[in-house]
């Protein structure tokens, strides 16, 4: 059975009076000491605050958000795009931090098991035979000249520690909460990994984007290039527009050779994440202009289900509550029980006779009556720890929020500002045009010309900036909603204790929204 926490900080006399009380009720029942885990709460808010709101530039109506927009299986398919969707398989299979992360569960899976043996007795099985002469020259054998005799034994020993106060079965408990946790970690650093190749890769088709953007521009800067050296020829314009042409080409070069940078280091980057070296991926360019999608935003009470970080923070809570209960254990007496039956002659022929076995059974109590303090201690840094990691856990639900709210703002600022960003490109172009023309008709100074298409081109460049910015986001949003994970995909505490459950019945690794302690 189970048994009621302690009351915790009310001071070692309590504890002490506790500790004598609860012996007497318990005899032999098998209690377990220590509080029972009850998940504390958590500052979620009803809704967030930076949701949907009508901006300037949106008169009134609302872009539909539909709710199927994320497959919770590969919450990437979302951008329509096979070449992101094959680098996504492939990280399971060969990002080396997922491997770590996987053997690091496999660790605490194991840890378990280890600690599961503590329920059980422990049986071995020895053998011996010696054969020894003794001195002529000591009792009983003086002057006789000694003698020499046989010995021959084989014996089974048990020694089993009853669990009477269920310090193995919290130490059980502790272990399976971390090894949730290490399974939630897993899955958190899987979706790190997924969001960093889907962040680099969003990054480098922009930059395949933005590179045809500068290439459309020098190749019209080459042609605007011949037309002022041609009109110099002709004497109808100086040569300071011919020098100006040449520098607004030269300039426009330089810019799209660093965009080859830029995409080299991004592909070098996706390539370490699916596990290889960067000489052996290559991504090609392709002409299309990746989509901005909606992402539907859940309740915030839905964090607490979505995001593995959190979960890794709620077991860490269960694992440190459990804690207190095997210091706690430590108060009462222990009982250790022993048994042995063999077989024992001085020959081997008679060695398995009736007349040569062997046996016996006994048991031992123990209970430490002095230790200078240290059992108190001990409880008191674990229900310090448990309450450390009340606040980790808290906080890192404000740092989930936090994060939601941030990408929800990015979000739908960005959305308007690339509105009125693409107005601006429209006008300037529009003025590039007209200037242009105005230029070749003589009404116009070719600065003017240079003004006008620096104008377009650098509102063009803000507009992609500015997509990409909204890629970007759009990526990290799906990230802090905790891309296509639930909690119910932690491991069930059946299959990482083994066939047989314990009897300490901690709470599952769900979430629901009314949560207490």
């Amino acid at each position: 059975m189970s048994m009621p926490p302690m009351t915790r900080g009310r001071g070692h006399a309590r504890r002490a009076l506790a500790t004598g009380a609860i012996a007497a009720l318990c005899g032999l029942a098998g209690c377990t000491v220590g509080p029972d885990y009850k998940r504390p709460d958590a500052p979620v808010p009803v809704a967030y605050k930076e949701a949907w709101k009508p901006g300037p530039l949106d008169k009134g109506w609302r872009q539909t958000r539909p709710n199927d927009a994320i497959d919770r299986g590969q919450w990437w398919s979302i951008y329509h795009d096979p070449v992101l969707d094959g680098l996504e398989r492939q990280i399971d299979i060969t990002n080396q931090n997922l491997k770590a992360a996987e053997a690091n569960f496999r660790q605490a899976e194991a840890i378990v098991a280890e600690a599961r043996a503590g329920l059980f007795p422990t049986l071995s099985l020895k053998g011996s035979g010696t054969r020894t002469r003794s001195s002529g020259n000591s009792a009983p054998t003086a002057g006789f000249g000694g003698g020499i005799s046989n010995q021959f034994l084989s014996e089974i020993t048990a020694s089993w520690v009853p669990d009477l106060w269920g310090s193995v079965r919290r130490l059980i408990e502790s272990d399976v909460a971390l090894a949730q946790a290490s399974a939630a970690t897993l899955a958190n650093a899987r979706l790190s990994a997924q969001g960093s190749l889907a962040t680099d890769y969003l990054e480098l088709r922009v930059a395949d984007e933005l590179a045809r953007l500068l290439e459309a521009s020098v190749k019209a800067y080459t042609q605007a290039l011949q037309i002022t050296k041609n009109q110099y020829a002709g004497g109808t314009t100086d040569q300071s527009a011919v020098a100006q042409a040449q520098a607004q080409l030269d300039g426009t070069r330089a810019e799209l050779i660093a965009v080859g940078v830029t995409r080299g280091e991004l592909e070098h980057a996706i390539a370490v994440l699916i596990g290889k070296p960067p000489a052996e991926l290559t991504i090609a360019p392709v002409e299309t202009v990746l989509p901005v999608p909606l992402i539907p935003a859940e309740l915030p009470s839905a964090l607490l289900e979505r995001r593995p970080d959190v979960a890794t923070a709620e077991r860490d809570m269960a694992s440190a509550n459990a804690q207190i209960g095997v210091a706690v254990a430590a108060f009462y007496p222990q009982v250790t029980l022993t048994a042995d039956y063999g077989v024992e002659a001085e020959m081997l022929r008679k060695l398995f006779k009736t007349a040569s076995r062997i046996w016996s059974f006994g048991s031992s109590l123990s209970q430490s009556i002095f230790d200078g303090g240290l059992r108190n201690a001990t409880v008191d840094a674990d229900e310090a720890a448990y309450d450390a990691s009340v606040a980790n856990y808290r906080q890192i639900v404000l740092t989930a929020i936090q994060q939601v709210e941030d990408e929800l703002v990015a979000e739908r600022v960005l959305a308007q500002q690339a509105v009125a960003e693409d107005s601006a490109v429209v006008a300037a172009r529009t003025a590039e045009r007209v200037i242009n023309n105005q230029y070749l008709a003589g009404t116009q100074a070719y600065t003017a010309v240079i003004v006008a298409e620096n104008t377009a081109l650098t509102d063009a460049v803000t507009a992609v900036n500015i997509r990409q910015s909204r890629l970007v986001a759009s990526v990290a949003l799906i990230e802090a909603l905790g891309g296509g994970w639930d909690a119910s995909q932690l491991p069930e505490i059946e299959k990482i204790e083994g066939d047989q459950p314990l009897n300490f019945n901690p709470i599952p690794p769900t979430f629901p929204n009314g949560m207490n302690r």
